[in-house]
């Protein structure tokens, strides 16, 4: 992860853990959801790590959002 960006990366952690929660999901739900593990998607939340466009483009698919509102930072 690029530590210039930290700030996004967290920003777009605390947009997914909204949505999710929003859409009445556990971590570990949208985890199977996304075929990767709880540990990913909590570090994706956290913004501890990046995520990929892949996985980005199936959890706005799975939250029925578009990826403009993940990256539209409160």
């Amino acid at each position: 992860m690029n530590k210039t960006y930290i700030q996004e990366y967290q920003c777009l952690g605390r947009n997914i853990s909204y949505y999710r929660k929003k859409a009445g999901y556990t971590q570990m739900q949208l985890a199977e959801l996304l075929d990767i593990d709880r540990s990913h998607m909590s570090a994706i939340e956290l913004g501890n790590v990046g995520a990929s466009l892949d996985v980005l483009f199936t959890l706005c698919r799975v939250l029925e959002i578009k990826p403009s509102e993940l990256f539209d930072f409160r």
